[in-house]
């Protein structure tokens, strides 16, 4: 069993109460009306290609399954949920990129990574009892880039205005997206929008990745991420993949890493200090690290394996759903964005395995995962 590998400073932790969520007026239209954008997505890209896949993040390119270890000798702050006790736990790690359909990895986007650690004891939210599973839904920043699910429906709703656009369409925005980053970037900045279209052609591994909006974390409340932690990992951050003409090359990069590899991730945990300052609500402020830091709890390890063999694609894309309300109460997702999922996320899935005449299923142990 590993320990920590980083003592903080204690700090005077924001305490949860059900208080910190502050309920918009007209949240509940809000939300309606994202649930059927997204349906309308599925539904769009079902019409076409005569399958339902994810109204976001349809596209796969890495299933790993391996061995979650909580660190023991945590600092009594960080000993919460499913983090109170040294243990260990399976897990399986989705890589995708976020449009929900199957395009060419030259039509470069945002990367994703879904989280699903089985065989987790405890109390779990009212639509998850009697499960055995704590899902983390994270993406390669640190923040949102909206404040709430408002502005997140007119993102959404703009993905459907362009849903029937031709791949050579969205290849030629997502070209000239990727130049207009790469200028920007030159100069020492970076814009999330240009990323949106146009993200850099990078390695998957190398990444890390972020819940971007809060969780529940016991007494607490906290940001969670996982970052590459074993040397041939951090080798590939910033990594560029030669993509070419290869439809599936972040696909094959992962499954050629782990023919005769393996890697370590860890899983870290922000602490909210200052619920002004690190807000619950307002998904695209980023919390400021010098002001709580991420902090290891847990380590990720993932054996050499095949990664996307065609008995797992199947299992994990088509059988599983991913959602923060797959969650233990101690780890409950928090704030508007994060309600938004809640029936949204929900309907999409029950979309999907309904037209896909497949049954929901949420396992109980890493055995049930297929090699």
């Amino acid at each position: 069993m590993s320990t920590t590998k980083i003592s903080p400073a204690f700090q005077p932790f924001a305490l949860y109460s059900p208080e910190v969520e502050v309920k918009q007026p007209d949240e509940d239209q809000v939300f309606d009306e994202l649930a059927a954008a997204m349906r309308q997505i599925s539904e769009t890209f079902n019409d076409r290609a005569r399958h339902a896949y994810r109204a976001v993040h349809a596209k796969s390119h890495g299933l790993l399954k391996g061995i979650l270890q909580v660190y023991d000798e945590l600092p009594e702050p960080y000993r919460q949920g499913l983090f109170a006790s040294p243990g260990d736990y399976g897990i399986l790690m989705r890589f995708s990129t976020n449009p929900g359909d199957i395009l060419p990895d030259s039509i470069s986007t945002p990367r994703g990574l879904a989280v699903k650690i089985i065989g987790v004891p405890g109390e779990m939210v009212p639509e998850h009892q009697g499960k055995l599973t704590q899902d983390f839904l994270m993406v390669n920043s640190r923040s949102f880039g909206v404040p709430d699910a408002g502005a997140f429906l007119k993102q959404v709703q703009l993905l459907l205005k362009h849903a029937g656009d031709s791949q050579s369409l969205k290849q030629f925005v997502s070209t000239k997206a990727k130049a207009a980053e790469s200028t920007v970037e030159a100069f020492g900045g970076e814009s999330a929008l240009l990323k949106q279209f146009g993200h850099p052609e990078t390695n998957l591994l190398g990444d890390a990745y972020s819940t971007q909006v809060p969780h529940r974390y016991g007494n607490h409340i906290a940001k969670i991420s996982i970052e590459p932690a074993s040397e041939n990992l951090r080798e590939l951050t910033g990594e560029n993949i030669p993509i070419g003409g290869n439809y599936s090359a972040l696909r094959d990069t992962i499954v050629d890493f782990f023919k005769d590899q393996s890697a370590e991730w860890e899983l870290r945990v922000q602490l909210c200090t200052d619920i002004g300052k690190m807000s619950v609500e307002d998904a695209s402020v980023e919390w400021s690290e010098k002001e709580s830091p991420f902090v290891p709890v847990a380590r990720i390890l993932i054996p050499a394996q095949n990664a996307y063999s065609p008995e797992r694609r199947v299992y994990v894309d088509e059988l599983l759903s991913f959602n923060p309300w797959h969650s233990l109460l101690a780890h409950q997702p928090l704030g508007n964005v994060m309600r938004a999922r809640r029936k949204a996320y929900a309907g999409s899935s029950i979309y999907r395995h309904t037209a896909n005449a497949r049954p929901m299923v949420e396992p109980k142990s890493l055995e049930e995962i297929p090699d």
